[in-house]
């Protein structure tokens, strides 16, 4: 029984351990991954990058989903983020925002999309991607 209670308490201290490092390692993440991760379910496809800031592209199925972050957050400021299917409207989010623009999702099915971001005056425009 001495054996046991002992291993119970291992068992317990790495956890807490693994729990530990989880949670340093969410603070010590950058803002912008934090807020990309927050917006858009799925697995992260691509990230454009522009002088002011990025947008952070997730698909899940045939959802694509886009996030636009600035590299400074805090400040209010213009930002706007649209995701296109071939052949749809474009789905935008804009105005003046301190953490990001979006999440805006379309169902592109097999489609291509064509992403666009921006944050003050960056801004980027991907062409069509993910066909």
């Amino acid at each position: 029984m001495g054996r046991q209670g002992g291993g119970t308490r291992r068992r317990l201290a790495a956890g807490i351990a693994v729990l530990t490092a989880a949670g340093l390692l969410a603070v010590a993440a950058p803002h912008d991954a934090q807020a990309a991760a927050a917006g858009c379910a799925g697995r992260k496809v691509r990230t454009l990058t522009f002088s002011t800031g990025s947008v952070h592209v997730h698909k899940r199925g045939g959802y694509v989903c886009a996030v636009t972050v600035p590299k400074k957050a805090g400040t209010p400021r213009t930002m706007s983020v649209g995701v296109q299917p071939r052949g749809g409207r474009p789905v935008v989010d804009s105005g003046r925002y301190s953490y990001r623009a979006g999440p805006v999702t379309v169902h592109a099915g097999q489609r291509c999309v064509r992403v666009r971001g921006g944050v003050d005056r960056g801004a980027v425009a991907s062409g069509w991607i993910l066909c």
